[in-house]
């Protein structure tokens, strides 16, 4: 421990991120990327923005990122002032963190979910409270957070892939009226019901997403919040106390020609959910336990097999998935929807994993 750290650096405990390994050829279904190429307009949008000489790369990009906002807003029906842009939706949550989050109650949020959220806390000096999922196949239920303080939601939670209805939202922001209330909704083009709808009627709403996984932009890391002009307001305001560039050109450029191409979402998201459900009823086949999945990747176990042990077999057979040590989830495994190809792969590696004796 170095002496010249901070009192909240030695108190911090780091999110962890899923495995990027070096090895080529692996099947890489740890950390919910989309399986295929985005869309080919984004390649001809940064080939445009580089330019004969790439000189355009000497200046600065739009602080404000306005064709992006415009372009997202335009798909919402919201104006661009109710958009905000930022490096991942992890940064646009750690703005949320930092803007609306650290109030005087505790943030509140599931006691399974994405696990970056008490990173943030942490780094924030903001209390949380950690409200339990139900028993039964980890449902959450919005009557566990009644007024009383912030809240934010994984709509699909991670890493269970369960989701909630918009009208279920609509009753917890109406019963926190008077509190900030954050959907994350990173996952949700897989299948679920987006709460952006629902920002005209309550001003206390901040809808985030990722470009990650529904556009296959996870190596250009852009991210965006809707909500009301208020909120957006902050998010900016501390945005340009700490970085009033957060998108470079080219990541700008690429984001914006993704969010109009809705043909390419559409297709790519409707293969990824052909896929996941196939997986979902090929692993229930061997055995597996598997919980409704709205996003895309699934979460499984299996009751007759340790999952730490299943993920180091699938890990000798070249095969990663993401496993976690949490009490309540220790015997479950995340498995990022891949391609048929890679799902069969999986499959097959499964079933001669689980035929062996013990």
């Amino acid at each position: 421990m170095s002496r010249f750290w901070s009192e909240i650096v030695r108190d911090l405990t780091p999110y962890v991120p899923g495995e990027q390994p070096k090895q080529a050829d692996l099947i890489k279904l740890n950390t919910n990327e989309n399986p295929y190429p985005p869309s080919p307009a984004v390649l001809d949008a940064i080939r445009a923005e580089l330019g004969a000489d790439a000189g355009r790369l000497r200046l600065y990009p739009d602080p404000q990122g306005t064709a992006l906002r415009e372009a997202i807003a335009e798909q919402e029906g919201l104006s661009a002032d109710q958009v905000f842009v930022g490096n991942g939706s992890d940064e646009v949550l750690a703005f949320a963190f930092q803007a609306l989050l650290a109030q005087a109650r505790p943030l509140r949020f599931p006691d399974i979910s994405y696990s970056f959220y008490p990173s943030y806390c942490r780094l924030y000096r903001i209390a949380w409270q950690a409200v339990p999922l139900r028993d039964h196949g980890f449902a959450l239920d919005v009557a566990d957070y009644p007024a009383g303080g912030p809240v934010i939601l994984p709509n699909p939670n991670a890493p269970t892939g369960r989701a909630i209805a918009r009208a279920d939202v609509a009753r917890l922001l109406a019963a926190n009226a008077d509190s900030p209330v954050v959907i994350d909704e990173a996952y949700v083009t897989f299948g679920a019901e987006s709460a952006a709808p629902l920002i005209a009627a309550h001003d206390n709403l901040l809808v985030v997403r990722t470009l990650s996984k529904s556009h296959a932009l996870a190596g250009m890391r852009v991210g965006y919040a809707l909500g009301h002009r208020s909120l957006i307001e902050a998010l900016v305001r501390v945005k340009d106390s700490f970085n009033s560039y957060p998108l470079d050109r080219l990541a700008l450029a690429a984001a914006t020609a993704a969010i109009r191409d809705t043909d390419w979402l559409a297709r790519a998201s409707a293969a990824v959910i052909e896929s996941r459900d196939q997986l979902s009823r090929e692993l229930a086949a061997l055995g597996f336990d598997v919980l409704p999945s709205k996003a895309n990747f699934v979460f499984a176990r299996h009751p007759g097999h340790d999952a730490a042990a299943l993920s180091r077999a699938l890990r000798e057979r070249a095969i990663i998935v993401r496993h976690f040590s949490a009490q309540r989830i220790a015997q479950w495994l995340r498995i990022t929807v891949g391609t048929p190809a890679e799902c069969e792969a999986l499959v097959g590696a499964l079933r001669g994993i689980l035929a062996r004796p013990e």
